[in-house]
């Protein structure tokens, strides 16, 4: 038995399951307003979380929350590290992981990763992932790759669609094999997103601001309050566009986000004089980079506000379409909110990813110029290292590589230029 077995595993940790128990109440209540007056019985997973929760805090001699409400409340106002939990893994959340973001109300990224994206029943059932796999199914039935990738570029680029938006999509042919979809997983939007008879798109991710006051506007995407207020983009008059409706959350979360950071870096890369698939056989992984010598890059981009989660997750890039070096990628904004992340999700990554890498976008940016410049060392690989590991079955373009980089796995952050700290669009 090694070390790494004798390890207890942080995901059965009694309180960490406690807490996905309050997460997946959180999100049951998000839409229920006025928790005050909500009338009993509460839905069972929040009855059940509660009393959970009560149960633990005075086995620790910790006053409870008095009763669902006042959990809601410590759901936003208390950071994860200080509820009167004695069980839960040291520095396993950090002082800002919150269940409900304290500005708007809403539920955080991480609280749908702890509900939707941990470990357990429901794995399976995700709602976005049964879109993606649906769509999948449609397109491959249809033999039109074309089609699966026109429609994940919709839900990259339109998370928003006016009445007029709706013809349009509804005309576009290459959608034929997922309209059936389409029509499914885009919503009215709820009264909630209009203030003074109209509705305001962030300029950066697309999606609808929620307002919250009477001159504010507060943007779901966490990249975006990473950087800043959120820059008011279109103004959707209520009178003026007809019915409109938005993308459900979990793919606005999960799909739309982490693809707004494929398509950066696709462009980015091409700016580069790198030839960029987007998405290839039928998704196998986000992006297929091809240098001007031949030699193929495999990208998977994730956008995951916990890298523990993350690295649970962490399996080695499908072999087909075959590729010379692969790597998963994170947004850099992650990197420098939480100084840890990619040690953390080194930590948690298991030995069936083969030593998967997790670079920042601006990490491969990087390694791409180097490459292209002639470099061949460390600083211009993507592929696993300080490993002889073999690489997926059936992959035989996978290039092994044993240098170590002079600093470590995992190298500081940078602007793409070598210098560490500076902020990245």
């Amino acid at each position: 038995m090694t070390d790494q077995q004798l390890v207890p595993d942080w995901l059965s940790n009694p309180d960490v399951v406690l807490l996905r128990d309050v997460a997946t109440a959180v999100l049951h209540l998000a839409a229920v307003d006025r928790l005050d007056s909500f009338t009993l019985p509460y839905p069972a997973t929040a009855q059940r979380a509660l009393d959970a929760l009560v149960l633990q805090c005075l086995r620790n001699g910790a006053k409870p929350p008095a009763g669902v409400p006042e959990m809601m409340r410590w759901a936003g106002a208390r950071p994860l590290g200080s509820w009167p939990l004695d069980r839960l893994p040291t520095d396993l959340f950090d002082i800002a992981d919150r269940l409900i973001n304290e500005d708007s109300g809403e539920p955080t990224q991480l609280c749908h990763e702890l509900a939707v994206r941990g470990y357990g029943d429901s794995t399976g059932r995700q709602y976005d992932r049964l879109v993606i796999h649906e769509a999948l199914r449609a397109c491959r039935a249809m033999s039109s790759p074309e089609s699966y990738a026109a429609f994940r570029r919709l839900l990259v680029t339109r998370p928003v669609l006016t009445q007029a938006d709706w013809a349009e999509v509804s005309s576009d042919l290459f959608l034929d094999p997922v309209r059936f979809l389409i029509e499914e997983i885009y919503a009215p939007v709820p009264l909630g997103f209009r203030r003074g008879g109209s509705y305001l798109c962030c300029h950066r991710c697309l999606t609808l601001l929620h307002p919250v006051s009477d001159t504010e506007w507060w943007c779901e995407r966490d990249q975006c309050r990473h950087r800043g207020p959120a820059p008011r983009g279109r103004e959707l008059v209520a009178s003026e566009i007809g019915d409109l409706r938005q993308l459900r959350k979990p793919l606005r979360q999960f799909v739309t986000g982490p693809g707004q950071a494929e398509t950066s870096l696709e462009i980015e890369l091409r700016a580069l004089g790198l030839t960029v698939e987007m998405w290839p056989g039928f998704d196998a992984y986000d992006l297929r980079v091809t240098f001007p010598d031949g030699y193929v890059w495999a990208v998977d981009v994730k956008d995951w506000a916990h890298p523990a989660f993350l690295g649970r997750s962490a399996t080695a890039v499908r072999a087909e379409p075959p590729y010379d070096e692969a790597c998963w990628v994170v947004p850099g904004f992650r990197v420098r909110a939480r100084r840890d992340y990619l040690d953390i999700y080194t930590k948690e990554r298991g030995e069936g990813a083969g030593g998967l890498r997790l670079l920042t976008d601006d990490q491969l940016k990087r390694a791409a110029r180097l490459r292209l410049s002639g470099e061949r060392g460390p600083d211009a690989t993507i592929g696993p290292l300080h490993t002889d590991r073999t690489m997926p079955p059936g992959n035989d373009r996978v290039a092994v590589h044993t240098a170590s980089p002079p600093s470590g796995e995992h190298a500081a952050p940078t602007d793409g230029t070598g210098k560490n700290g500076a902020e990245h669009a």
